[in-house]
C-alpha cells in the first residue's frame, strides 16, 4: 500500500479493462438518452391518430422534455456532487423507466406532458453524471478520447433508436416505443450496478464514512496500487 493520491495512479497509470468497461457504459447510457429524448417523436403520429388531434399539438409535449433535462442538468447534476455518481445514474435510471412506462397510460396532453417532464429530468441527470464519469475513469492520456467517446452515444441512440422504433411500430401501436424505453432502461440498472464503482476521485474529494475502503476496492478492481491514507480535503 501506498500514501500515495489515488486519483494520481489512475492518471498516470493505463486503463484497464474495467475502465474501459466503465467508459463503454456511459456510452450506451448516453445513447439510452438519445433514443429516450427522440421516442416522442416516433411515437407522435400513432398518438396523434388515436387521440384524433393535429400532430402539431403535440409540440408542447416536445418541449416539456427538454425543459425536463434543463431542471435535471441544473439540480440533479448537484445532487451527482454531493452524493456521488453512482446512486446518481442509478436514481437517473428509475426515474427514465417509471417515466416511460407511465408515459404509456396517460390519456391526454397534460398526463402525457408531466411524465415526459419526468423523464427529462432522469435524462439531463444522467448526462451531468455520465460527463463526470467518463473523465473521472480515464487517465490523463485518454481522458479527451473517453469523454468524445461517451459525446457521440447521444446521435448513435438516436439513429439507431429510430431504426429500431421504425421496426416496433410495424403492426403495434404507438406504446411499444416506450416499453422498449423502459425495458432498455431498467436492463442498464443491474448492469450499472455491479459493473461501476463509485468514482475515486469523487471519494477522494468528499472522503464520506468509509471512503478508504471503497477507494481500494474500485483500485483493486482496477488493477491499480491501494493506498493507506487519504490526502488533506
Amino acid at each position: 500500500m501506498t500514501t500515495t493520491d489515488p486519483r494520481d495512479l489512475i492518471a498516470n497509470q493505463s486503463m484497464s479493462r474495467l475502465q474501459w468497461a466503465v467508459v463503454a457504459l456511459t456510452i450506451a447510457l448516453n445513447a439510452l438518452d438519445g433514443f429516450d429524448v427522440l421516442s416522442i417523436s416516433f411515437a407522435s403520429p400513432g398518438i396523434a391518430q388515436e387521440w384524433g388531434i393535429d400532430r402539431a399539438a403535440l409540440g408542447i409535449v416536445l418541449s416539456m422534455e427538454l425543459i425536463g433535462m434543463a431542471l435535471g442538468s441544473v439540480f440533479l447534476g448537484g445532487v451527482a456532487d454531493k452524493i456521488g455518481r453512482r446512486p446518481t445514474i442509478l436514481g437517473c435510471l428509475v426515474v427514465m423507466a417509471v417515466g416511460m412506462v407511465m408515459a404509456t397510460t396517460v390519456r391526454g396532453l397534460i398526463d402525457l406532458s408531466i411524465w415526459r417532464i419526468v423523464t427529462g429530468l432522469g435524462i439531463g441527470g444522467m448526462l451531468a453524471a455520465i460527463n463526470a464519469v467518463a473523465a473521472e475513469f480515464s487517465n490523463t492520456r485518454r481522458r479527451d478520447l473517453s469523454v468524445s467517446l461517451m459525446s457521440i452515444g447521444y446521435p448513435v441512440g438516436a439513429v439507431l433508436g429510430g431504426l429500431v422504433a421504425a421496426q416496433l411500430l410495424r403492426g403495434n401501436d404507438w406504446r411499444t416505443v416506450f416499453y422498449f424505453g423502459a425495458s432498455v432502461t431498467a436492463l442498464l440498472i443491474p448492469v450499472v450496478y455491479f459493473v461501476i464503482p463509485e468514482s475515486v476521485h469523487w471519494l477522494t474529494r468528499k472522503q464520506p464514512a468509509g471512503a478508504l475502503e471503497r477507494i481500494n476496492g474500485a483500485q483493486r478492481r482496477m488493477g491499480h496500487a491501494t493506498v493507506n491514507a487519504l490526502p488533506e480535503v
